[in-house]
This record gives C-alpha cells, structure tokens and sequence, in this order.
C-alpha cells in the first residue's frame, strides 16, 4: 500500500534595517605563525544575522542598525567578541584554541579536515566540502573523499555500496546522530535514504570505533549529523532552505529544510525531500534499463527543548520508495522485472541532564524505534522482508579527581526482530536477537600532548553468548605539528546475508546456506601519522595511515561456482590490509589540491564448503586507488570551482564462461577487470541574498562497461548474471544543474 506524506511549511519572515558592510579575516595560530581560518562563523551578538569565513578566511558581513558587537567562534575555539567602532576599518581576529578535550574540534583549511583532539583517526567532512558535488544523498558524499569509495553493487537494482579499508560499508558503523541507522535491512538501500542538503556534517572514522556507540564498528565509523532547528539568539525568526537538483539522465530532487524557535526554550524543525527518476535509460542497447526508475518522498520532523540543566531533542523520520528496473521490453518470452517497495518509520529520542555548575558531568538517554518494511521481484522470485528494531544506549559521564581523567559509562539495549521470506520460502536467517549490553571507557589527558582512551564493553547476546569487546586509543602530538595515533580493538556482528548482497540475486544462481548463521569476528589494528605544516606560506597537510583487519569468524560469500551463491562459515584467514598517504595544500591563495593513494592486499581463505580452504584475493577490490582534487574560489565564495580526478586500479572478478567446470580452488581460472578513470567537476555562483546556482558533471571521462550483464537477451535462461562481473560505471557521462537557497 501506497502513502504520501504531505508536510505544511508555513514560514514567517522578518524585515530588518541594514547599514554599512564591513569585512575582515579571522586567523588560528600554526607554529606561531597566523594562518586563516576557514568555516569560522561570524556573526552579530544576539542575532541571527552571520556568515562564514571563506576559502582564506575573509568574509564580509552587512551591519545591522543599533549593532556593534560581532561575535567569531569556531568549534574548538575560545569564541570573540569585536566591538565596531569604525564599520570602514579592516577586521583582523585571532581565535586561540581550546586546551581541554571536547568531542569534535576540526583543523579548518584544505580539503581534508581531521579531527585533531580525537585519539581516533577520524576525517570530519563539514558543509563546504559536502557542497564540492551535487552531493544528493549520502551514497553520493564522498565524491571528493579518498578514505570511502562507492560504487553500485550491480547493473539492475541501482543499489550503491562503499569500501572502507578493503571491506565492504557492512563493516562500518554507520550511525546517524550517535543512533545505529544504515544497518540491517537497510543496508541495501540505505545510503539513498539521507538526502545531501539534510547533513551538517559527516565524520569518518578509521579503525574501531569507541565503545560507547556500540560493538558492531568493527573497520570504521561513520556519524551523521543533521541539520537540527539551533539558533544562536532568542528569535523567533524562521530559518529556512530550499534546494533543487536536475539531471540529464531525468533525475529530479527538491528538498526544504524549515527551524523555527517557538520559545526561549522550545523550537521545532522539519526535513522534507522528494525525487524521482522515471526516465528509461539503455545506453548500452542490452534491454535492460541502466539505472532504474524510482520514486521517493522522505521527511524528519524533530523538535527540541533546551534549559539550562535539561536537553531533550525528539522526532519522527517516515520514508516510502519504489524501484522499478529490468528489462524495457519482453523478447522472445516474459518480461524480466525487478521492483522494489520500501516503508519506513522511526522514531528517536534523545535527553540529557545537565551540570552548569559540572560542566564535565552529563547524563543522556538515547532512544530510537523502527519499523522497516520491504517487497521486491526478482524476475519471478518474490522477497519480502520486516525489521522492527529497539534501541536504548544510557551514558553517564564525569571525571576522576580532575579533568585529565575522564570517563564515560552506561548500559544499552538492541532489540532487533528479521523476517524475510525468498521465493515464498522462510529464509534460515530469520531470527529475534536481544543483545543487553554494559561499557565503560576511561579517558587520560595530558593537554595539547597526549590522549589515552582505554574501552571496554560486555554485550550478552541471546543467540551467541556474552561478547566482550576490548579497544584502546591513544594519540600523541610531537612538536605541535606532528600527531601520532595508534588503535587497536575487537568487534563483532550478526551478518544480514539477503540485505548485504541484494544484487546478486538478480540473476539465475541458486542459492545454498552451507552453514548455519554465526556472528563475524574481527580484531583491528591501525596507525597513523599527521604533519601539519606550512607550504607555500600557507597551511597544509600530510596524513599517512596503515590499517590491518583479521577474521576470526567470518561468513563468506562465495560467487565462484557458475550458477551458485554458495554462504558458508570461513575456515582458514581472512584479512585486509589498508595503506593510505594523503597530502593536502593550497598552493596559492583561495586554492586547494588534494592528491590522494591507497593500496589494499585484501585475502580470503575460500572453499571450506566443499573440503578445501585455499587464500584467494578478494573479489571486487582495486589493489589501487589514486584520487586528485582541485578546487578554486574567488573572494568571499562567489564564484567556486572544483574538480575531482579518480583512477581505480584493476580488480579480480569471477571466472564465468559458459559451460566452464569449477576444477577446485587452487586450479580455478579467474578474470581481472581492468583499471579505468573518471571525473567529476562542479561550478558555482553564490549571491548575497542567499542563492546559490551550480552545474556539474559526474564521469566526464564517459567510461562505461559496455557488458555488465551476462546473457541480458535470455534472463531466465541458466546463465543469466546482473551482478558478478559489475567492476566499474555503467552509465556514460551525466550533467547536472541545481540551487540552494536560504535564509541569511
């Protein structure tokens, strides 16, 4: 059954007086030298009147009648408050650092930003960078990014997936707001289901994740942040933003963003988003359609209450979507069709009891509800899927003795109920899993030099028994410039095998669960090395970062055999090992160059099902990756281009030529995809009331696989394959044309 949500926006707007403009440049202090500082918020105290410093740290921002006091303040920062005495003279502000820990402080310049107080090795991608692409939903925000690299799971589902360190986003935590989001049954889709224009921020995260958040972080963590209904004054004033997208392929998006202060305490926020794509797109004249056509309406309406001793933010999220793909028309039989239904509704709350007098002591109870719903055909094989989940995480935090010893402690809950039914037949992963779970993580600090994060967390799992999952952080700042980070930690997760490898059952291969259902176990290893440095006379940066995964436990998913999808428990190793080098400058002023290289050795012991275990390179994954960004603005943004260049090295695909006979591991014959390029490029024109125009294009190189389906002209013949042998794009070049405008 089919529902629309219809959302009511009514938006108030106030009429102010203005004056004269004035303009400065905001600095941070590196190797005591000053250095400009980008992203600074700039505003007019007890006002909503603000802007942000640009690409050198200039801005320039018009005063109000009856204002003189301007306030500056970057997250990580003392803020500062400048009194204008003289609108006409130059404005030149230091901001000097914070020197206790706070949970994310951001290295403004260049396009990379870390997060330098984090023991973890995490990479933080703000507003500015999100907005160097279209950047329409999630599965599409790391365009620019070097660390995540997303590519479609298939030729017919339009399904995305990221690699992260060698392994696939299943390994990654990905949580929106501290809450376990993109997990389960959304694993398939759910990287679609965040619209661009809803995200403030996005950390990245390398190797285990803390404790706190959970034990299912087992290479990474992703946490979203979204835009929320926050005022920096007591107004009543309506923030608003409106955005919309076009494609040349068809794809249309419109999204509004709406906050409102209701109170001095109380104020309310709605998300809205709706697309759709219902062009048919053949480009390679196989009969099947490229990319399928979809609908999607999705929308978040969240409020939030804020004293001085008590913070409380609640909402409802609602998401419906169709897919519709196969082939464009019948030949010589049936029709081949894969659709695709989804409903979705959560609900999530989050509180916490505030210390003004403690201001290092907290309480908060995070809370999230959902219900998921899925119908899909794959040709004539139904699926149908239900994932109703609870979610409880309480945390306590304080110090020991003083503020150089901290910690964080709590309990949480998962409550997670799978159905899932293929071609009418129960699914053997079906299962209600009840995980209590206990943590504590304990914090030394020795301030500007040394930080310590030792986690340990008890998850007693109904099904599999107690887990324990011990991770330890530490980072180390040498001279100032150089900071050094090391990781270590355990992580587990109960695999969703119909979600996680959606695409490949679009195809003829039959399916074989070989074992019965275990939890994967991993332990992670990572260092890494950051050098912050000036070049050129401006700021720049060199990250260096290896990181090593090994499976104790591990469910393979095995696509050797023609014909079959063969889920058996591994016997023997499996690991991933990732080296990163990453160097960041501005060689002249408002430019930035990011160049980028990763290798991956990633290996898996294959064929415990059938009397054998031979370690075999990992199917799908590119030894090499090298990435090259560019990016140039004119004075306070006006204008901004960007460019971005990817090369993806050659990948092992599976052997699969007809009538072939699988002789055995270690005697297999395999396949590589060969290396190919592409490249994205953007350019946008900003305006003083708020209106910003961009146009781009993504794979301006127009590479293609011209092939991606085995045997499309007989789709329920035996050799039918959409997924096994889909290595690179399967669409040629794309152009793209939008706006974004808000209030100022």
């Amino acid at each position: 059954m089919r529902y629309l949500l219809i959302i009511g926006l009514f938006i108030g707007l106030s009429a102010t007086s203005w004056a004269q403009t004035i303009q400065g440049t905001v600095f941070e202090t590196v190797a005591n030298k000053p250095v400009p500082l980008v992203g600074a918020n700039v505003y007019w105290s007890s006002t909503t009147t603000g802007t942000a410093t640009d690409s050198v740290g200039r801005f320039q921002l018009t005063q109000p009648e009856g204002q003189s006091r301007l306030v500056i303040s970057y997250v990580g920062y003392k803020p500062d408050t400048v009194t204008i005495s003289d609108p006409s003279a130059e404005i030149r502000v230091t901001l000097r650092a914070e020197t206790t820990l706070k949970e994310v402080v951001v290295s403004a310049g260049g396009t990379t930003q870390i997060d330098r107080l984090n023991p973890i090795q995490t990479e933080v991608l703000t507003q500015r960078t999100l907005a160097k692409a279209a950047c329409c939903n999630l599965s599409e925000s790391f365009e620019t990014n070097a660390s995540v690299s997303v590519s479609y799971s298939d030729a017919v589902t339009g399904a995305r997936q990221i690699q992260f360190l060698g392994l696939g986003g299943q390994y990654v935590q990905t949580n929106v707001e501290n809450i376990p989001n993109i997990r389960g049954l959304a694993s398939t889709f759910g990287m679609s289901y965040i619209p661009g224009t809803w995200i403030t921020s996005i950390d990245v995260g390398k190797g285990v994740g803390s404790v706190v958040n959970g034990y299912e972080g087992m290479t990474g963590a992703l946490n979203i942040e979204l835009q929320k209904p926050d005022f920096k004054a007591e107004t009543e004033r309506t923030q608003w933003l409106l955005n919309g997208y076009a494609n040349t392929f068809g794809r249309v998006e419109g999204n509004v963003n709406v906050s409102r202060a209701l109170s001095k305490k109380w104020s309310v926020g709605g998300l809205g988003h709706v697309s759709a794509l219902r062009t048919r797109i053949d480009q390679n004249g196989d009969n099947f359609l490229d990319l399928p056509m979809y609908r999607q309406y999705n929308a978040i309406n969240r409020w939030k209450y804020n004293s001085e001793r008590f913070m409380a933010q609640f909402g409802f999220k609602a998401l419906y979507e169709d897919r519709e793909g196969g082939q464009v028309a019948a030949v010589n039989g049936p029709k081949y069709e894969f659709t695709n239904g989804t409903k979705r509704l959560e609900f999530f709350s989050k509180m916490a009891r505030l210390y003004p007098d403690k201001p290092y002591r907290g309480l908060g109870l995070i809370l999230n509800a959902l219900n998921h719903e899925q119908d899909a055909r794959f040709g004539f094989a139904p699926y149908s899927g239900n994932q109703q989940m609870v979610y409880a995480n309480l945390i306590y935090q304080s110090i020991i003795d003083n503020t150089n010893h901290t910690f964080k402690t709590g309990v949480s809950y998962m409550l997670d109920r799978y159905n899932e039914s293929y071609k009418q037949k129960l699914l053997p992963t079906n299962r209600t899993e009840s995980v209590p779970g206990a943590f504590f993580e304990y914090t030394y600090t020795y301030p500007e030099r040394f930080a310590l994060v030792v986690g340990n967390r008890i998850d007693v799992h109904n099904l599999y028994g107690a887990q324990w999952s011990p991770r330890v952080h530490a980072k180390y700042h040498i001279h100032n410039v150089i900071t050094a980070r090391a990781s270590a930690g355990r992580g587990f997760r109960v695999p969703n095998l119909m979600a996680e490898n959606f695409g490949y059952f679009v195809s003829s291969r039959e399916v074989f669960f070989r074992s019965p259902l275990r939890p994967e176990v991993s332990w992670n290893y990572g260092l890494g090395l950051t050098n912050e440095f000036l070049m050129f006379g401006n700021k720049a940066s060199f990250i260096l970062d290896y990181f090593r995964t090994n499976f104790t436990q591990q469910m393979v998913v095995d696509l050797e055999h023609p014909r079959q999808i063969n889920f058996y428990q591994l016997q023997g190793k499996s690991f991933a090992n990732s080296f990163q080098a990453e160097l960041n400058l501005q060689p002249i002023r408002r430019m930035e160059v990011k160049a980028a290289y990763r290798l991956f050795d990633v290996r898996q012991s294959l064929g415990a099902a059938f009397g054998e275990s031979v370690l075999l390179e990992r199917m799908m994954v590119s030894r090499d990756r090298v990435l090259f960004n560019v990016g140039y603005a004119l004075p306070y943004d006006k204008w901004k281009f960007d460019a971005t260049l990817q090369w993806n090295g050659p990948k092992r695909i599976p052997y699969m030529a007809d009538g072939y006979l699988h002789p055995g591991y270690a005697n297999m014959r395999t396949d590589r995809a060969p290396g190919f390029a592409n490249l994205n490029a953007q350019v946008s024109r900003t305006f003083r009331n708020g209106l910003e125009l961009y146009i781009g294009g993504e794979n301006l190189t127009g590479f293609r696989q011209l092939d991606p389906i085995m045997h499309a002209d007989m789709p329920f013949g035996p050799n039918f394959d959409a997924a096994s042998r889909v290595w690179g794009p399967i669409t040629g070049a794309m152009v793209y044309v939008g706006f974004r405008l808000k209030t100022l």
